[in-house]
C-alpha cells in the first residue's frame, strides 16, 4: 500500500504542481499579492495530498513568530521544503541556486522572492545571501534557511554553515529554531511511510550571540527531536 500511495501522490503533486506554476507566472504582472496567493495554495495542495494520499499527519509544538526572524529549519526531507510555505507567513526561502533557476518553477519562485545559493561560488555567494537577506528584512519578511546546509540523514547533526552563520551575523534577527524528525517516514527514494511526524519550535535565539554561543544553541534546537524512532 505504501508503494501505491507514493505512486499517487507523484501523479498528482507534480502535474499539480505544473498547473500551479504555470498559473503563476501568468499572476506575476499583476504584483506581489495574487502570486503569494498561488503559491500558498500549491502549498496547501502538497499538505492535503501528504495528509490523505499518504497518510502522513504532520504535528506541532509551538508556533511561528511573525516578522523578520532567520527560521533555521533541521532538513530530513523534501516535505519541510513546502511545509515552510505555509507555517512561516511569506517566507523568503533559502534554496540551491539550481532550483531557482528551473525554467518553470524557478522563475515563480524567483517572482515570490527566494535566495538561491551557488555553493561554488564562494564569498561571492556570501555577498549574494546578504544582499537578498537585507531586502527581505526591510520588507518584514521572515528568511528560512537550511543551517546544516542541505538534507541530512536520520541521526546525523553536521555542523552549521558559514551562510547561516553569515546571516545571523549582518542582518542581526533573532533566530526561531525548528526541530523536525520526517525522515524515518520520508526517506530518500520513492516510497514513503504512513505515520506521523513532529515540528518542534525552539525558543527564541536572540542576535548578537558570541559565535560559538550561537551556534551551539541553534545546533542543539534543531537536533532536538533527532533520535532514533521505535517501530511499532
Amino acid at each position: 500500500m505504501a508503494f501505491l500511495r507514493s505512486m499517487v501522490f507523484v501523479l498528482l503533486f507534480y502535474p499539480g504542481t505544473l498547473i500551479y506554476c504555470l498559473i503563476g507566472l501568468l499572476l506575476v504582472p499583476f504584483g506581489q499579492k495574487p502570486l503569494r496567493g498561488i503559491v500558498h495554495a500549491w502549498a496547501d495542495y502538497h499538505y492535503y495530498l501528504v495528509k490523505y494520499v499518504l497518510r502522513i499527519e504532520m504535528k506541532w509544538e509551538g508556533e511561528i513568530p511573525e516578522g523578520a526572524y532567520l527560521i533555521a529549519v533541521k532538513h530530513e526531507a523534501m516535505v519541510e521544503t513546502v511545509e515552510t510555505l505555509r507555517f512561516a507567513r511569506t517566507p523568503i526561502v533559502v534554496m540551491k541556486r539550481e532550483l531557482s533557476h528551473m525554467p518553470i518553477f524557478g522563475w515563480v519562485t524567483q517572482a515570490y522572492g527566494v535566495i538561491g545559493v551557488d555553493r561554488n561560488a564562494g564569498a561571492r555567494a556570501l555577498r549574494e545571501m546578504m544582499k537578498r537577506g537585507q531586502k527581505a528584512v526591510r520588507e518584514n519578511r521572515p528568511i528560512v534557511i537550511f543551517p546544516e546546509g542541505t538534507r541530512v540523514p536520520v541521526g546525523e547533526r553536521p555542523r552549521l554553515r558559514p551562510g547561516f552563520v553569515g546571516m545571523y551575523r549582518v542582518l542581526k534577527l533573532p533566530v526561531v529554531p525548528v526541530a523536525v524528525d520526517s525522515g524515518t517516514i520520508w526517506p530518500r527514494g520513492f516510497v514513503k511511510k504512513s505515520g506521523s511526524f513532529t515540528f518542534k519550535v525552539g525558543d527564541i535565539i536572540p542576535p548578537g550571540l558570541p559565535r560559538e554561543e550561537m551556534e551551539r544553541q541553534v545546533h542543539a534546537a534543531i537536533n532536538a527531536l533527532n533520535v532514533p524512532r521505535v517501530e511499532d
